[in-house]
């Protein structure tokens, strides 16, 4: 990490130029080993019609970015999708000028044809990439983001990535239209290729008073593909497999159903957790697991993730070598039922914040309905947003009171912080950078103000952020 030195003088740099990142016209040639990564267009098809989505792909041309055990975080990333982008890099903790948003004043968005220098040190585990630019995220514009620990590449354990999406022939534009109903859904700097046709849920598969999904969608995917044609992974010797689960969709939760299989969750969020052994576990959006199983000789194992309140689902295949695969579809027998704190109750960290008392503490009130289709922290969006203010060096606790309908999964960018109560109830949590919080619940998250800057905090269903959750923790 550069020192406090260097950046201060960046971002003087920067301000006086008027514009707070490091582009570069694209063609540049970066040092020898850096990294470079491409944010392009491509087509995939989807339930048998062909369909236009974004794509971010490294040198080899495989999805996202693999990092070896200590590589920096040292790449290039070129724009080539024929729109203004940025892109996001969910998980990690630089300094703000390379968090890969312009919401904040660091960057800009980088221009079709440019190139956007990053230079920083990663933080290990599984992790994601995804534009943080209109509502470009919703059209694929993700990938994930992987950094191996020495540890994990000295395991006799077979890794298997899976980035589940949400995905929609219509454009996201139209989508968050129709959301708003007659209001315009015209976003600044919204960039976005055309996809087409979904259908509202504005009933939101609603159990009891709860509410559960805005968007009912054509499919779900997994690794780009559907359940009636998954990906089929066959695996290695001795069939331990290390699964690198991340939620990528714009909006839905899952509830990830492995069958009789049980597997042991070993990280959320890339951060190291007590082991818990179960058969299924819940997934809200932006989150990740890890998950540790054993696929016996001869045995076919689904992986299924299918979305909390209704039968559809998405999934790859585990299976052992010469093992017979058969079809499952994409329709569940039965509903979801809602995703539920009942995984992060149970969840410690095998390595969370030292003990101390808070030296400041937030309560921000999460705001909004279907319809009127208005989403807010503390009842204002992000134009009259209020600010949080904390001081290098705090324990800050912040807690996030649900007074809605439907849950959020709260983000908090440039940091990781320990869930700390649920629901005003005392626990050692997980520590994670998305914490999801139920319908009228609340959770009390603890961090380190140890990142000066400004930093986005937001709900990451893409719909309520565009309307307005959205706001931002300060150092003063």
């Amino acid at each position: 990490m550069r020192n406090e030195m260097s950046r201060r003088a960046f971002l003087m740099k920067s301000a006086s130029a008027g514009v707070a990142s490091l582009l570069f016209p694209q063609g540049l040639a970066f040092g020898r080993d850096t990294r470079r990564l491409t944010v392009g267009s491509r087509v995939i098809e989807v339930n048998g019609r062909p369909a236009s989505v974004f794509g971010i792909t490294s040198e080899n041309g495989e999805p996202g970015l693999t990092l070896a055990p200590d590589e920096p975080f040292s790449l290039s990333l070129e724009n080539q999708s024929g729109v203004s982008t940025i892109v996001h890099w969910h998980g990690q903790v630089p300094s703000p000028e390379m968090d890969g948003v312009a919401d904040t004043g660091y960057a800009q968005p980088i221009e079709n044809g440019g190139a956007a220098y990053f230079d920083f040190k990663p933080r290990p585990g599984t992790h994601w990439m995804h534009s943080h630019h209109g509502l470009q995220e919703q059209s694929m514009m993700t990938a994930p983001l992987i950094v191996r620990t020495k540890e994990d590449v000295t395991a006799d354990v077979q890794e298997v990535v899976i980035l589940l999406n949400d995905f929609s022939f219509r454009s996201p534009e139209e989508i968050l239209k129709t959301l708003a109903g007659n209001s315009s859904a015209s976003h600044a700097g919204m960039g976005n290729m055309p996809m087409g046709g979904m259908q509202m849920d504005n009933s939101a598969m609603a159990m009891g008073d709860m509410d559960l999904n805005d968007v009912t969608y054509d499919a779900y995917l997994a690794n780009d593909r559907t359940l009636d044609d998954p990906q089929v992974v066959r695996t290695e010797r001795g069939g331990r497999v290390r699964l690198r689960i991340i939620n990528g969709a714009a909006t839905t939760a899952f509830w990830l159903d492995l069958g009789e299989v049980q597997a042991t969750v070993v990280a959320v969020d890339g951060n190291a957790v007590l082991p818990i052994i179960g058969t299924s576990f819940p997934l809200a959006a932006a989150q990740r697991i890890d998950l540790i199983l054993d696929v016996v000789p001869g045995a076919v194992v689904p992986v299924v993730a299918v979305r909390e309140g209704g039968t559809e689902r998405t999934g790859i295949i585990l299976a052992a070598p010469d093992a017979n695969v058969t079809r499952l579809g994409s329709i569940a027998r039965s509903a979801a039922t809602p995703v539920d704190m009942s995984l992060e109750r149970r969840l410690v960290a095998s390595a969370g914040l030292v003990k101390a008392a808070a030296d400041i503490r937030h309560s921000v009130t999460l705001t909004g309905s279907m319809s009127p289709y208005a989403w807010a922290i503390d009842g204002q969006p992000w134009q009259t947003r209020r600010k949080l203010e904390v001081k290098q060096g705090q324990r800050v606790e912040l807690e996030f009171v649900n007074r809605t309908m439907m849950a959020h999964p709260m983000h908090l960018h440039g940091h990781h912080f320990q869930v700390v109560a649920i629901n005003g109830q005392p626990i050692s949590g997980a520590v994670r950078d998305t914490i999801n919080v139920p319908s009228m619940g609340a959770v009390t998250v603890a961090f380190d103000a140890d990142n000066p800057g400004r930093w986005l905090y937001h709900c990451h269903n893409l719909y309520h952020m565009a309307s307005g959750m959205m706001s931002e923790v300060v150092y003063t």
